[in-house]
């Protein structure tokens, strides 16, 4: 295991912004199904992968603003079970809206690499 040792006559102090990581945030975002509410998410990095994750959001009926980082889903308005395979085959991660969807409304249909998997 490392460690870093630091050595020296003063203390350290201050303050260190963290960047969001899109391999935090997208199974997070994909979490926020299973809330039957207002889910906010800061720090939240602009990427593609994580518009998409949105994108597939909103085509299940969530209410999905992003703005300056703060990201705000509500997922009390979801009328679909189903993730359009268009933008589930766009990215492998998509595949992480399973488990959420399953789990709350006991049925899903998502695009798996080549297929179409319903539950």
């Amino acid at each position: 295991m490392s460690k870093l040792v630091i050595t020296g006559g003063r203390k350290i102090k201050g303050t260190l912004s963290v960047d969001g990581s899109k391999n935090a945030v997208l199974p997070i975002l994909a979490a926020t199904v299973l809330n039957d509410g207002i889910s906010v998410i800061k720090n939240c990095p602009r990427l593609r992968d994580v518009e998409r994750m949105l994108e597939i959001l909103r085509k299940i009926g969530c209410k999905v603003t992003f703005e300056e980082g703060v990201v705000t889903v509500d997922s009390s308005t979801i009328n679909s079970t189903e993730v359009p395979e268009d933008l589930a085959v766009e990215m492998r991660s998509s595949i992480i809206f399973l488990g959420p969807i399953l789990s709350r409304f006991k049925k899903v249909t998502i695009a798996y690499p080549g297929e179409w998997v319903g539950l």
